[in-house]
């Protein structure tokens, strides 16, 4: 099976870098029943940031709103997700790099029963031409 690739809308949000931001965050999306296909989270300067990406946007922002959470305006990504096999992430990023695309970020694991997944970025003015290397849906 090849891979998928979706263009996906992720949300930025700006929290402190201490202990239990995350939980603190996810929390209340738990509560209300929000699936998110991914978060990832890093420091920045002295705060953290945490990237959402979530199944349902509609449901996602009504429980961020419920929580008060600030989000920033919602940002382009990409979300890819197939069977795992030797050379899954650099096939991906071939075909970013025959496009002439610099890769932001990109963030890949194997998800184990034999897939993997990641989640990229690309500079905003490279995303439309990123989606048609990807083959993206």
């Amino acid at each position: 099976m090849s891979d998928t690739v979706r263009m996906i809308d992720y949300f930025v949000l700006d929290v402190s870098n201490k202990p239990g931001e995350g939980a603190r965050v996810l929390g209340p999306l738990v509560a209300e029943g929000v699936n998110l296909l991914a978060f990832t989270g890093f420091p920045r300067g002295r705060r953290a940031q945490i990237d959402l990406i979530a199944e349902d946007l509609a449901a996602f922002k009504a429980a961020a709103k419920n929580a008060k959470l600030k989000l920033k305006a919602p940002k382009k990504g990409f979300l890819v997700q197939g069977d795992d096999r030797p050379g899954a992430v650099h096939d991906i990023l071939k075909k970013l790099s025959d496009a002439k695309i610099n890769v932001t970020a990109l963030d890949a694991l194997s998800a184990g029963s034999g897939r993997w997944g990641a989640i990229l970025w690309v500079k905003p003015g490279d995303v439309k031409k990123a989606a048609k290397a990807l083959g993206a849906s």
